[in-house]
């Protein structure tokens, strides 16, 4: 576990290990504000040597943002607050903590305001909410700016920026979802222009060394099979611009780390083993690490699936050994065991406990 317990430095930020907790909706913030409870959740991961926490996804302030209840803002006083008293705890703890920063673009269903993407269609490719002009879209660009701001004036040790899984940026990115003919679509490069435009804001509105990552992936809720990219020259053409408009760290989100991302090509390599080779960035890799059970069939609302069993992670060592990635996100496996990454750091993970999905009930 040697390569698992180097510290890793980025801009500023420099993190005592190579774990990283994966970010989780978790529905616990009633009106938005994340209470003392919150912050306990995340601290007792910070005291079990948890290297980054990556919170759970948090709205930033756009009428068109949220799609769920219990999802913590990142705006306004009272949220703020909150947000400060968990990062105060993380802090005490020892720990590194950045919010996640979220449009959730196509996936509201709400209608007042009506879901907002670039070109009014869903995930499944009907109509759904509305096309977003000229103005929408710099709207939306300041707001992930001035929620950046408000991390960096909290102390945050930096952002990550949700760009997948079907949600606004992501959007942008997905032919299924951007039929655009202006700038905003059509080559990849063009796809990803309103991405790299939120990037460039945000990094104008932190500083340079301030820590910006940012999520991505092939897969979208509901869409498993879905492909953002099927090529590794697509996968480039649409990340180079977000990398030069500032982004620090990809955070590639998949279903089972250990899987070949392109299947017609002779390398083995996983997603995010292809982001850090084509761009040069470091990468998170992500997807069911120390399970016996992959991610399925389902969102949040539906458990993460079922239970799982507990495996080792000598394939996720030895590929970070290969330099195939950076950091390891867990997601599961810390909610069942907040002290998992000290029990992985100790090489002994067979004293973790299964996943079971009624560790949901609480913020255990």
């Amino acid at each position: 576990m040697a390569r698992l317990d180097e510290p890793f430095t980025v801009g500023g930020l420099t993190l005592p290990n190579r774990i990283v907790m994966a970010p989780m909706t978790r529905t616990a913030s009633p009106g938005g504000v994340p209470g003392p409870d919150v912050a306990e959740y995340y601290a007792r991961r910070a005291a079990h040597r948890v290297g980054l926490i990556i919170t759970e996804g948090t709205y930033i302030g756009h009428p068109a943002a949220p799609a769920y209840d219990g999802v913590p803002d990142f705006h306004g006083e009272q949220a703020l607050a909150g947000w400060a008293h968990v990062l105060r705890r993380v802090h005490e703890e020892g720990g590194r903590i950045i919010p996640q920063l979220w449009h959730t673009g196509a996936a509201r269903t709400a209608t007042d305001p009506p879901a907002e993407g670039p070109s009014g269609v869903g995930l499944d490719g009907a109509p759904a909410g509305r096309a977003m002009t000229h103005k929408d879209i710099d709207a939306s660009v300041e707001a992930f700016a001035v929620a950046a701001a408000h991390a960096a004036r909290l102390g945050f040790d930096g952002v990550e920026l949700h760009g997948a899984h079907g949600y606004l940026i992501d959007d942008f990115l997905w032919t299924g979802t951007n039929r655009r003919t202006d700038r905003y679509g059509g080559d990849p490069a063009s796809r990803a222009r309103f991405g790299a435009e939120v990037v460039r804001a945000v990094r104008a509105a932190v500083g340079p060394r301030f820590p910006v990552f940012f999520r991505f992936s092939q897969w979208k809720l509901g869409e498993y099979g879905a492909r953002t990219a099927t090529s590794p020259d697509e996968l480039r053409l649409l990340l180079e611009p977000l990398a030069a408009a500032g982004v620090d760290v990809f955070h590639a989100s998949t279903r089972r780390y250990w899987l070949p991302e392109f299947e017609d090509s002779d390398s083995t390599l996983n997603l995010a083993g292809w982001i850090r080779k084509l761009t040069g960035r470091p990468t998170v890799a992500v997807g069911s690490v120390g399970m016996d059970q992959q991610y399925g069939e389902g969102d949040f609302s539906q458990g993460f699936t079922g239970p799982s069993g507990v495996t080792g992670i000598d394939e996720l060592v030895a590929r970070l050994d290969r330099d195939e990635f950076d950091l390891v996100a867990v997601g599961r496996s810390l909610l069942a065991n907040p002290d998992w990454a000290a029990l992985a750091l100790r090489g002994e993970l067979d004293r973790a406990v299964p996943y079971d999905p009624s560790v949901l009930r609480t913020l255990a």
